[in-house]
This record gives structure tokens, sequence and C-alpha cells, in this order.
């Protein structure tokens, strides 16, 4: 697929904003890898200073959220790209240049631990806001469930082709609200709602940027955590993982941020959150690549997969619904995925 080229006005509206001279030479655009979504990010050197200039269709893109959030989160001390312009009219931003350090690749044995603290840390200040005061939408029963039901659409019935029967769709349904429950019974914060490795920028000192927060809620307190430790692009080990959790509860159980929480319930919270998550995930990326033609996001759900059938595994005793879930999902859906060629990473 050959990129298209962007806007003709883009440019010569972001050097306004710079108020860059009308005979001043131009600088070139230059494309910057972009996101999930349909906007177009390109860089650009002015004056010694190189700048993000974004092309974000208003008719597709939460652009005036992205405003909303960016101000958020400025204002509560999380470092994001500073916002230098913007016409929603056409959809077009001028941001700050945060640079190419995505924290994904830089996430290694020896300096996860220390990455991590500093997500917490950034975490903390987005609990520290007052969720009632941002104006942002709950993440209610309505959006939970319309996430879920991606994954029947799309992953089962659009990627592999399985149609389910009724008493399955009632399985499905089942679920669904065991994990909506689960959901809606926690605190609430302020959810960035993709909080993981691609959307967190190492800046030169080696603090966290936040980025791609559009989409943001008010929601679980589990929900952004978990997307953090169980990162839909790199894994750790299960123990690792509820190591790190159990850290964060002691942090906010430090700053009263949960009261009368112990850890067994805080990690159902947290597996049950990762679950609603990950199902999800499986009909979005299926989504992005039936939908938008998106293959890169196949490569990426093998460990969706595994994260799916990891938990609800855990859960078979307590939970009969899950039992019935786990067996449903690996003898009707397993032989389906085997025939994938993304499947190969399983």
């Amino acid at each position: 697929m050959i990129p298209r080229p962007p806007p003709e006005a883009l440019l010569p509206w972001a050097l306004s904003v710079l108020d860059a001279p009308g005979g001043c030479s131009r600088p070139s655009l230059d494309a910057v890898a972009g996101d999930a979504s349909s906007r177009r990010y390109f860089r650009f050197q002015y004056a010694d200073q190189s700048y993000v200039a974004v092309e974000a269709p208003p008719a597709t893109e939460k652009n005036e959220a992205f405003l909303a959030v960016q101000a958020i989160l400025s204002a509560a001390d999380v470092v994001v790209p500073a916002l230098l312009g913007a016409d929603l009219e056409r959809g077009f931003l001028l941001l700050e240049d945060l640079g190419d350090r995505v924290l994904l690749p830089e996430l290694v044995a020896d300096t996860v631990d220390g990455h991590y603290r500093r997500a917490f840390s950034v975490l903390d200040k987005m609990m520290a806001v007052e969720p009632k005061r941002t104006g942002l939408a709950e993440y209610d029963r309505a959006l939970l469930s319309e996430e879920l039901g991606r994954f029947q659409e799309w992953f089962v019935q659009g990627l592999l082709g399985y149609s389910p029967t009724a008493k399955e769709q009632a399985l499905l349904a089942a679920v669904s609200e065991r994990l909506i429950s689960s959901a809606l019974e926690q605190p609430k914060t302020v959810v960035h709602r993709d909080f993981h490795s691609r959307n967190l920028m190492l800046l030169h000192d080696d603090t966290l940027a936040v980025i791609d927060f559009q989409d943001a809620v008010v929601g679980p307190i589990t929900y952004d955590l978990v997307s953090l430790l169980r990162d839909c692009y790199i894994q750790w080990p299960s123990d690792q993982v509820i190591g790190w959790a159990l850290a964060y509860r002691e942090q906010l159980s430090a700053r009263k941020a949960l009261a009368k929480i112990d850890q067994a319930l805080f990690i159902r919270w947290l597996d049950w959150m990762g679950l609603q998550r990950h199902i999800k995930v499986l009909g979005t990326f299926a989504r992005l690549y039936l939908r938008d033609g998106k293959s890169a996001y196949l490569d990426d759900l093998p460990l969706v997969v595994h994260y799916v059938q990891e938990i609800a595994n855990k859960y078979v005793v307590e939970e009969p619904i899950f039992n019935e879930f786990s067996c449903w999902f690996s003898r009707r859906l397993g032989p389906l995925i085997a025939q994938q060629e993304w499947s190969r990473r399983l």
C-alpha cells in the first residue's frame, strides 16, 4: 500500500501557528509511525526545533476529547505532548515532539522494574485527579458490554468464521455479566484505557510521557494497571506480574485509595479486568484487520489468546461459568485458531 501524502494545508497551517515568516524555506514533513486510528503524524524541523503535525479527521477522531484529556493530564503533572495549536474544523493539531523512544523495546529484565515504577508514579498522578471534576464519561455497563461484544462479532464470527449457537451465546453473555459486575464494583479513577508500552514514551532523562489518551474515561482502578502488566505486546512471568500488582496495591493502601480491599479481592479484580480487556482486544484486533486492513495486529493475537486462556483457567474451580467458557474456548475455537497463519506464535 502506497502511503497517502500529507494534506497540502497541514504544513502551511503548522508554520502559521509558529509564526514562521511567509518567505522562509519550507521544511519537509516526514511520516511518523501511527497507531490504530485514522490519525496520521508528521515530523518537521523549524528553527532548530522538531514538531509533530497531526492530521486527525474530525469525522472519525475524538479531537475535542484529545484536547480535554491533554489539559486534564497536563494539569495533573503527567507528561504529555504540549499542544501548540489546533484547528478542529480541519482536524489539524500541532504538538511537541517527544522523540522516538517508545517504552516497549527498552523493556528487558534488567530495566523493567525501574520503568514500571515510573509508570506506577504516572498512574498515581492520574489517580490523584478528582474523577467527578474531569467531565470524562463513565466506563459504564453499556461501554463494557459493547467492548465485549466485539469478541463474538469480529473474532469468533468474522475472523474464525464460527457462528455460536444460542446456548453458546448465552454462555458468552453470562461471562460478560460476571466481568462487567466485577469492573463496576471497583473504586473509580481516571483511566487512560490503553496504558501500555506502545503508548508510553521515554524522554532523554528516562521520564515517562503518555500518548494516545483521547479515549480516557472514569473507570475501574485496576484497568490501567493490568493493561501495563499484562501488556498485549510483551509478556512477563505470572508470579512477577502478581508481585508488581501487589506492590502497587500497597502504594494505593498507603495513599488510602483502597479501603478494606484485601490482596485476594484486588488480584481477582485485576485478573477479571484483564480478562475483560483481552476478550475485547481479540475483537478489536480482528476488526482492525477485517475492517481497516491493518494486518500487523494479527501478529499480536497469540499473546492475547494466551492471556484469555490463562486467566479463565485460573478460576475454573471457584467459578463454574469460567470453567464452561474455558472448555468452550479450547474445544470450539482452539482448532480454528490453530488453522490461522498468525497462530504460529502460540
